[in-house]
């Protein structure tokens, strides 16, 4: 197993949400902190120095390459939050339709502010894609 760039750490939550200075920002962090709490049943943990995980799953490619990673996750970023999904627009296009004003990666939403989204929307995508990294890996 090669060694991942961004592993879980001991560093605070608490302390790293606190660093966010946009008080706007920091409330939505805090409520994705709510939201993934609930979900996955877990405590966030910070990865690497700005993404905070919830649960944690092992992968293992055909390729051979592993490793472990959150079950979900978020990340403040300069133009707003990025949020860690295991959805595709196939699977969950109905979904991403209601969600509202979002940009999109593989694995990612990246939103400016939750009050762009629908947070329902958001908790059922966040479900959906537990489960399904639950079934895919045993988590």
């Amino acid at each position: 197993m090669s060694d991942a760039k961004t592993r879980p750490t001991d560093q605070s939550v608490e302390a790293f949400l606190s660093s966010v200075e946009d008080p706007a920002k920091l409330a939505d962090c805090r409520q994705l902190v709510s939201i993934m709490s609930k979900v996955t049943k877990s405590s966030p943990v910070l990865w690497g120095d700005s993404l905070v995980g919830f649960g944690v799953y092992h992968y293992r490619y055909a390729s051979g390459h592993e490793g472990d990673w959150p079950l979900t996750a978020f990340a403040p970023r300069k133009q707003g939050l990025a949020i860690y999904l295991n959805c595709s627009l196939e699977s969950e296009g109905e979904l991403l339709q209601r969600l509202g004003k979002f940009k999109h990666g593989k694995s990612c939403l990246n939103v400016r502010s939750l009050e762009d989204i629908d947070l329902k929307v958001l908790t059922q995508l966040i479900r959906n894609s537990v489960s399904s990294l639950k079934k895919q890996y045993g988590s």
